[in-house]
Order: C-alpha cells, then sequence, then structure tokens
C-alpha cells in the first residue's frame, strides 16, 4: 500500500495545535517557580511551555508575543558574550539548552543555564531578528503549571528531555521510575493533571536487544498515512515511529525501529520541513554531523528487530557536511532554518557523551536555507 504523507503546512498545524486561545481561567497571574529548564516548545499564540526536569513540572506562560515581527536573517558570532552581558556575567557561565522560535512572532527564545553545577540558575532570554536580547523575567506572567507524577530520582535531569505542543496536548519525553523507564507523556493543554504516562520501549539494532530505559533524546510530531506519530531519536542511534495514539497512561508500548544511524553518538535536536514538495528531517548529533532524512521511506520502512551488520541499517541518509557543530535547530521560517554553532564543534567522550566546553568556545547563532 502506498501512504501519502502530510505536507509541510498540516505538520505544522500539527505541532503547533489548534489556533484557539486557552480559556481566561486556564491561566493565573504571578511568578511560577522554574527551577531548571532543559526544554521549550509554543503552543498558538505565543504560549510557550517550559520543561523543568528538576522540579517535575511543565509550565505555560502567555509571552504576549504574538504579533508578525522581524523577518530577516540571523547572525550572531557572539551569542555566549551577548547572552552573559544580558544576565550579568561572562561567556564561560553560559549554557544554552535549547533554542525555539515563536511562530506567531518570529522572536527566538533560548532556554539559558546561568553558572555551572548546584549554583546553575534558568533563565529565558528572547532574541529579535535584528540581534537584540533580554531577558523574558518569569515574573507577574499570566501562568500554568502541572507537575509531572513519578518523575525520575535517580537521573532527574532527564526528567525531561524533549517537548512539543501537538493537537492541544503537550508531548513530553523524558525518564520515569518506571520499571520501563523511558516514558511518553500526552497532557492535555489547558492543564488539569499529568497522568503516568506511557512506557515504551524499543529495539536497538546496534545493541542488538529491547531497551526500556534509554530516554527519548529528541523527537518530532508527523502524520504517516494520515495518522499522527511521533518520530524519536535515542542515543546511539535509533530512529523510532510511534503512533500518537497508543500513547495511553498506564500502557507499555514498543516503538518501530525503523533506522539505526551510527552510535558512539548522540542525537541533538530535529525538525520536519518540506523542499520542493518533498519532506525531510533534518537532525543534529554530537558525534556524526547533521543528517538530512527524506520523509518518504517512513511508511516501507522494514522494521529492525535485529542487530544490523553495519553500523547503519534502515531509512537512508544525507549528511549536510558544511554544518559542523550544530547543537540546536529549529525552523525559522518556510525557507530556513536557525542553527545554534558550537565552534569548535563539541568534544566527545565515551559512548558518544559530549564533554564540556572549552573556555575559549564560541556560540554562533545563525539562520541558514534548508538544504
Amino acid at each position: 500500500m502506498r501512504f501519502r504523507f502530510a505536507p509541510l503546512a498540516v505538520a505544522v498545524a500539527l505541532a503547533a495545535g489548534p489556533a484557539v486561545a486557552a480559556p481566561a481561567d486556564a491561566l493565573k497571574k504571578g511568578t511560577p517557580a522554574v527551577n531548571s529548564i532543559s526544554a521549550l516548545a509554543f503552543g498558538p499564540n505565543g504560549l510557550l511551555f517550559i520543561g523543568d526536569p528538576e522540579s517535575a513540572t511543565i509550565t505555560a506562560v502567555d509571552t504576549g508575543d504574538a504579533q508578525p515581527g522581524g523577518k530577516g536573517d540571523v547572525n550572531v558570532a557572539n551569542l555566549g558574550e551577548q547572552v552573559g552581558a544580558a544576565l550579568g556575567t561572562d561567556k564561560a557561565n553560559i549554557t544554552v539548552n535549547d533554542v525555539k522560535v515563536n511562530p506567531a512572532s518570529g522572536t527566538i527564545y533560548l532556554a539559558v543555564t546561568r553558572g555551572r553545577g548546584k549554583e546553575g540558575a534558568p533563565a529565558v532570554v528572547k532574541m529579535t531578528r535584528d540581534g537584540k536580547l533580554s531577558l523574558f523575567e518569569l515574573k507577574d506572567v499570566s501562568f500554568a503549571q502541572v507537575k509531572i507524577p513519578n518523575a525520575s530520582d535517580r537521573q532527574r535531569t532527564e526528567a525531561i528531555t524533549s517537548l512539543a505542543f501537538i493537537d492541544g496536548k503537550v508531548i513530553v519525553a523524558g525518564l520515569s521510575n518506571e520499571e520501563f523507564a523511558s516514558t511518553l507523556r500526552a497532557i492535555p493543554y489547558p492543564f488539569a493533571e499529568a497522568d503516568k504516562g506511557t512506557s515504551v520501549e524499543v529495539f536497538h539494532g546496534a545493541h542488538g536487544r529491547l531497551e526500556t530505559n534509554a530516554p527519548v533524546r529528541s523527537f518530532v510530531p508527523y502524520k504517516i498515512s494520515g495518522a499522527d506519530y511521533i518520530l524519536a531519536s535515542y542515543q546511539c542511534t535509533p530512529l523510532v515511529k510511534f503512533p500518537l495514539s497508543d500513547l495511553k497512561p498506564g500502557q507499555k508500548v514498543r516503538g518501530t525501529t525503523i533506522a539505526e544511524l551510527g552510535n558512539r553518538n548522540r542525537p541533538l535536536d530535529m525538525i520536519v520541513y518540506t523542499k520542493d514538495k518533498q519532506d525531510f528531517v533534518l537532525m543534529a548529533n554530537n558525534a556524526r554531523g547533521v543528517m538530512k532524512i527524506p520523509a518518504d521511506q517512513f511508511d516501507k520502512a522494514e522494521p529492525i528487530t535485529t542487530r544490523p551488520q553495519g553500523d547503519t541499517a534502515g531509512v537512508k541518509y544525507e549528511t549536510i557536511g558544511e554544518l559542523k557543530g550544530v547543537t540546536q535547530l529549529d525552523k525559522l521560517d518556510d525557507g530556513r532554518a536557525l542553527v545554534l554553532i558550537q565552534d569548535p564543534p563539541p568534544a566527545q567522550g565515551g559512548k558518544g557523551k559530549q564533554l564540556a566546553p572549552a573556555a575559549d568556545t564560541k556560540l554562533i547563532l545563525k539562520s541558514i536555507p534548508l538544504p
């Protein structure tokens, strides 16, 4: 059977959810407690979702940023210095954990940690298209929060690894205290409460076994044959699809592994885009560069259920050789991507782990044509 893939307009609508405002009583005015930020996502009308693994909470904030702004290119060659200056410190104390473009305005939002270790403090910094940075203060804002039950105690920093807003629900990837620790949660918005989520397992071809404790590192929503899917990437690097309809509270679900993209590698970020009437996934990795994956393979890819003979298997990809050191990416518009580049590229430790950047590392934020 041939499957038709959703055009980009549908994929974007799926990611952003219905373009309607939340009920007035869904948000309250105040200062939300946010102790860390690992991931950001946008909903409709400039609604920002903040993943806080330390407190195991998702915070929804009305940014008030819903009017179209600038549309120009982005090119900030000294992002670390500029963010440091905005936060009253230097670049050595700045870590950028996530970068997202507000689709309602085109404004760029950065999830930042100021300081290291237990002294680290979270901040959200926003940047206009002309490169002006300002602190987005989480004070006296309209917000709502929901607590994630049973978030991992042993690996709390991985309780929330990736977020997306899909058709009225916040999808949260991370680890729980369940026996199958890898978890995907679909939390309806406006928030009431979060359930225990869905425990997920995958066949990891490079390891030759089923795995239940490895978290999803990054994911994107995508439609396959008219059905909503989560396309998820894992360490070392299986690419797995999950039907969104399978994400039910308390269930255990096995995803379909459709690619092995190479071991000793950590996926960092993913986007979906359309070029020349074809859909692609663009994936940034810490050891294997930026991969361009044609989406027309996803319908007919044979599930990987045994250890492949080589490093890679399943759906094919192209490595974009000129893109080096990309640690974050997002769609800027229909023709451009926004990339955060670490120069020199991240040094690698064992098992694809990324080492701390050197003192002379530069952070570059710029727009590029979609490849």
